[in-house]
């Protein structure tokens, strides 16, 4: 049952139908949105994302094969709406994951820069996390808005009805072995985004250590101390350059972990 059967005319006998139609077309992206970076967070309300979920699934009603009038009435429904929640949930969850890579890196550099202790509330989850890791993961969130990720992932979704149609069982088990793989991307990544920083900063307390043996009245907490999070700061500075490379990497791997999500070679387990 496409768009054209329910929308046009619109008969009272039809809005029930329309209603259900649009409810299954906004399950998807709906909770992507839930579980993705930024719309998931709590800086974007709740009603928000229940408006703009059902707005998007207006837009996807044209991409989606509905199933007939007996199955939207009868009990056969709830099977695709939890396959509908479960598909958006798996991807913004992916899609989380990955971006936590930042987090995890600037959690590290401060730790090992002795910035550990300027933390604050983090707006995206309520929790508190080092300035370094919302400065990372503010920078990541605008460097994937700027570079149009969000389009690229909604599209993703729109198209995933082709390969994913309603209905269509999909390989859970699949599902997991992204997520896992995922979860791998996080510490690799992290581990490239925290290499170059830490080992300059063990580098600078390397020579720290030989200038307060020489000279004892130079402690660790009156020049140690100040030299490293001065040093980190520069660090952090003229590594912006790299760092965002690094960051549009990150982004286009995300993007491609949801693609394999919403890909008709992943679905059935192929």
């Amino acid at each position: 049952m496409l768009q054209s059967d329910v929308f046009p005319g619109l008969e009272f006998q039809s809005i029930v139908v329309f209603l259900l139609c649009l409810f299954l077309a906004s399950l998807r992206v709906g909770a992507f949105l839930v579980a993705s970076p930024f719309f998931g967070s709590r800086m974007v309300p709740l009603p928000v994302r229940i408006v703009f979920s059902f707005a998007l699934g207006l837009g996807a009603m044209n991409y989606v094969n509905f199933p007939s009038y007996e199955v939207l009435t009868s009990a056969a429904i709830l099977p695709i709406i939890f396959q509908e929640i479960i598909l958006g949930l798996v991807c913004g969850m992916v899609l989380t994951i990955c971006f936590s890579t930042v987090i995890l890196a600037g959690e590290k550099i401060a730790s090992t820069s002795g910035l550990a202790f300027a933390s604050q509330i983090d707006p995206a989850n309520g929790a508190q996390s080092p300035v370094i890791s919302q400065i990372f993961s503010l920078f990541l969130l605008i460097l994937f808005f700027s570079l149009n990720g969000h389009l690229v992932a909604f599209e993703l979704l729109f198209k995933s009805y082709d390969a994913i149609p309603l209905g269509v069982v999909s390989s859970y088990a699949a599902m997991m072995e992204l997520g896992l793989e995922a979860s791998n991307t996080v510490y690799e990544q992290a581990v490239l985004i925290v290499l170059p920083i830490v080992s300059l900063l063990f580098l600078m307390n390397l020579g720290i250590g030989f200038i307060t043996k020489s000279a004892p009245q130079l402690n660790l907490f009156s020049f140690g101390f100040p030299m490293t999070i001065l040093g980190t700061f520069f660090a952090l500075y003229f590594s912006v350059d790299a760092i965002q490379f690094v960051f549009s990497e990150l982004i286009d791997l995300s993007l491609n972990f949801v693609r394999l999500v919403l890909s008709g070679g992943y679905n059935g387990g192929e």
